[in-house]
């Protein structure tokens, strides 16, 4: 079964279910980021109590989402494949509005920033786990219910939003960690003031 195939049946499906799985679809596709993005305050409010090092894996976690983001962003610019909701013939039509001619298709921003999200936050707090890994992959889903990206997009784009919350903390929780300590023994005052 290739991705196209999966697009068909999946909007199929999206179009014989029941209204409320259609709205809840429609909100999740932007309520699973909000709910990711909500649970790194309470995150973040739990590290500053804790080392120099579990602050600086909650302040990583949007700043490897933004870099995951604007990665997805080139790579769509880079590879410019049109909606499914535009290109697929015979598919049903898309619950949520088919995004304008050149906003690409893949990889889904939405799945990239899930996934960068639910991946930094598991390694900034690991009890985060049980919440944002299934939000990040019913996230990634709902992009394809609604019929706006290909099912090839979403993994895509659940894998680069992994990849780069994996390695942003491998490579910078060190310096960020070393920031913070200073921060903390108000070393980071006196280099300013300097």
């Amino acid at each position: 079964m290739n991705s196209t195939t999966l697009y068909r049946d999946l909007t199929d499906l999206a179009h014989h279910s029941p209204d409320w799985l259609r709205t809840l679809a429609g909100l999740g596709t932007e309520g699973g980021l909000l709910l990711l993005m909500a649970m790194a305050v309470p995150v973040w409010w739990r590290a500053r109590r804790h080392t120099a090092r579990s602050v600086a894996l909650a302040v990583l976690v949007p700043i490897s989402s933004a870099v995951a983001y604007l990665l997805s962003e080139l790579v769509k610019s880079l590879v410019d494949e049109e909606r499914p909701c535009r290109a697929v013939v015979g598919a049903a039509a898309s619950i949520a509005p088919c995004p304008p001619g050149g906003d690409w298709s893949f990889p889904s921003n939405h799945s990239t920033i899930a996934a960068a999200l639910a991946v930094g936050l598991t390694l900034a707090c690991r009890a985060t786990l049980l919440l944002a890994l299934p939000v990040a992959l019913l996230t990634g889903l709902s992009r394809v219910f609604v019929g706006v990206h290909y099912p090839h997009d979403v993994l895509a784009g659940l894998t680069l939003g992994a990849a780069v919350a994996a390695l942003c903390p491998a490579l910078l929780a060190r310096p960020t960690t070393a920031l913070v300590a200073r921060m903390r023994t108000g070393r980071w005052r006196a280099l300013v003031a300097a």
